[in-house]
């Protein structure tokens, strides 16, 4: 492992500073004219510049011509959040020749031109502009951490997500290991009929995949499997499992099981048991569940002809005939009464908080075309069976899936929309109105017309829930939303990427998605994967924690304040002679936070890219300006 360094002898500063417009976004709010002309009279400055669009092509073309030409050496961007852009500028550095690290960013989008306007605004950019140019002239070139990779990945859940991740990874050449706490592959997938709104079958889907997955040599199935371990870092995570022995007789053939999925033959060299995998990136394909509907809620757990459109995908798949009526259990359906938003969009105040005070208030997206669907092959099959859909708004966003909306609607369901804060009410029906349920609703399409729907039977539109992996998070020190989905790093820039290098986020543990969306994001994180590890090492950014072993004197107190275990130990070294013990960092592991720098009572230990002389300067800078 190659760690981070500062080159001496680096030449006097020449700083380049170059503003965005942004479009407007920040010249509509602040002179950035006055910001530059005050720029180019700071000291070390060589060249003040400004660009409509400094992240567009000739924006990028005018920091790498001033580099080529020997204008500057070093580089402040006053644009948008670093967020956005780091590394689009780092880049344009890297290919005019020059060390991206030479490089200093100051935020005058998201902390003037969006919080402040005019002379107050001009005022902060060039207190900003000011800073940043004053650590840029304390700026070194520093060289990237290599970290040596395992050629291998660990995808975490065997759902569609999963399984396409890991038949993207076999297929780029990467060793894959599969973990699926079940004994089946194909998750949630497994327990559909049809999809949506293409109606293909997802027994063929689910058979197609784990085909696939089994039959190719690169990738290791391990079901009834847990991860209950995790240790090491980017490139070189150690995974402690914990496998289950199985319940009946292996199968010599993969077996498709309706409603559970394929279960894999058992592998000869997989025994029960804790194993240790090796291995170089994580992808997490944990899945969802489908949300439990509360006791009493819309008569669920009250009423036997209240179930959930998970359990009615099932009873139509287990009794597939056409006729005049819809038969459930062996009883006739004359009427259905199918409620949306079952468990998502709930509102404080109006939905009660779970055992663990939570409320789903995100739409979880696929119901509507679940229930469409449901909706529209039941007058299809049944053409006597009338059926109901009371929803509070219809959210078809996909493609094909507004056409399925319309289809349902020429086939004869018939809508009524109510408002949140006055659901259906579900309750049985009186001696000799001959249904079992009527559901009363305040009908918005009618001017809030009171109307009662009778009803043999009641669907609910259960939303999606992601499964529990608080021991992963815990693990793993995953950050996780507050919809309780697990949180990337970014949803445009980084949409796979967890903030803990080298582990990467596929399907519904993320969000709700449908299939194709859960596909797309596996590829995602596959192709992010397999780059990460394609030439056995890992490249990675040097602004981490460096010691001073001259200065060191071995207190441990930057040890008690590492924010991450096993970045910072005391190790026994030779100095001067004598054995001493002295602060090491293992850069890979090490956050980069400063932590350690503020206890250090020798000043021995600093932050590369980050370092208190380049703070102090940036300090001094603003009570200048």
């Amino acid at each position: 492992m190659t760690q981070a360094n500062e080159k001496p002898d680096a030449p006097a500063a020449k700083i380049g500073v170059y503003i965005c417009h942004c479009g407007g976004n920040i010249s509509d709010h602040m002179d950035v004219e006055a910001v530059r002309r005050r720029a180019e009279n700071l000291p070390g400055v060589t060249v003040a510049r400004t660009n409509m669009f400094m992240c567009s092509d000739p924006g990028q073309e005018q920091i790498a011509e001033d580099l080529k030409n020997g204008t500057v050496n070093r580089v402040v961007v006053a644009s948008c959040a670093p967020s956005l852009h780091e590394a689009t500028f780092r880049g344009a550095i890297r290919r005019a020749g020059a060390n991206p690290y030479i490089y200093e960013h100051a935020n005058i989008r998201e902390q003037v031109s969006w919080v402040h306007h005019g002379e107050a605004a001009t005022e902060k950019a060039a207190v900003l502009v000011a800073a940043a140019t004053a650590k840029a002239g304390r700026l070194k070139p520093l060289t990237p951490i290599r970290v040596p990779a395992t050629r291998h990945a660990t995808v975490i859940g065997a759902g569609v997500a999963g399984l396409s991740a890991a038949r993207d990874l076999a297929a780029r050449g990467i060793a894959v290991t599969l973990v699926e706490k079940s004994d089946a592959l194909g998750g949630q997938l497994a327990a559909l009929d049809r999809i949506a709104p293409t109606g293909d079958r997802a027994a063929d889907l689910v058979n197609e995949l784990a085909a696939a997955v089994l039959g190719h040599p690169g990738i290791t199935v391990l079901t009834r499997t847990e991860v209950i371990a995790t240790d090491g870092y980017i490139g070189n995570f150690k995974l402690t499992l914990r496998r289950r022995p199985p319940e009946g007789a292996s199968t010599a053939d993969a077996r498709y099981v309706p409603f559970q999925g394929v279960r894999p033959p058992e592998p000869s060299d997989a025994p029960s048991g804790e194993l240790t995998v090796e291995t170089g990136a994580i992808i997490l394909a944990t899945g969802f569940r489908s949300y439990q509907p509360r006791p009493g809620e819309y008569g669920f757990g009250e009423f036997s002809p209240v179930i959930t459109l998970p359990a009615l995908v099932r009873k139509m798949a287990e009794r597939p005939a056409k006729g005049r009526l819809l038969q459930i259990d062996g009883r006739p359906i004359r009427s259905v009464a199918m409620i949306h938003c079952v468990g998502s969009r709930q509102i404080p105040g109006i939905h009660p908080e779970d055992e663990s005070g939570h409320l789903n208030e995100y739409c979880s997206r696929v119901c509507c075309t679940a229930t469409l669907d449901a909706a529209d092959r039941i007058r299809r099959n049944h053409p006597g069976t009338r059926v109901y859909e009371l929803y509070r708004d219809i959210r078809t966003y996909g493609r094909g899936q507004e056409e399925l909306y319309e289809q349902a609607a020429r086939d004869g369901v018939v809508f009524l929309r109510f408002e949140a804060d006055n659901a259906p009410q579900v309750t049985t029906a009186a001696p000799g109105e001959g249904f079992a349920l009527k559901v009363k609703v305040a009908d918005t399409l009618t001017f809030g017309e009171t109307l009662e729907v009778p009803a043999d039977l009641v669907v609910l539109a259960t939303g999606m829930e992601p499964n529990d992996v608080s021991d992963l998070v815990e693990m793993m020190k995953l950050p996780v939303g507050m919809d309780r989905f697990l949180l990337e790093v970014h949803p445009k820039l980084r949409p796979v990427e967890m903030p803990v290098g080298g582990i990467f986020v596929a399907g519904t543990c993320q969000a709700p998605f449908d299939v194709t969306e859960a596909c797309n994001t596996a590829g995602a994180a596959a192709v992010k994967a397999a780059a990460l590890l394609a030439d056995g090492q890992v490249e990675l950014d040097p602004f981490v924690a460096e010691v001073d072993v001259d200065r060191c004197r071995g207190t441990g107190a930057c040890v008690d304040a590492c924010l991450n275990p096993g970045a910072l130990a005391l190790v026994e070294m030779e100095v001067g002679g004598r054995t001493v013990q002295r602060a090491q960092v293992t850069p890979a592991l090490c956050l980069g936070c400063g932590a350690c720098v503020a206890v250090c009572p020798e000043n021995a230990i600093d932050v590369c890219g980050m370092t208190l002389g380049q703070y102090e300067a940036m300090v001094d800078a603003i009570l200048e300006t």
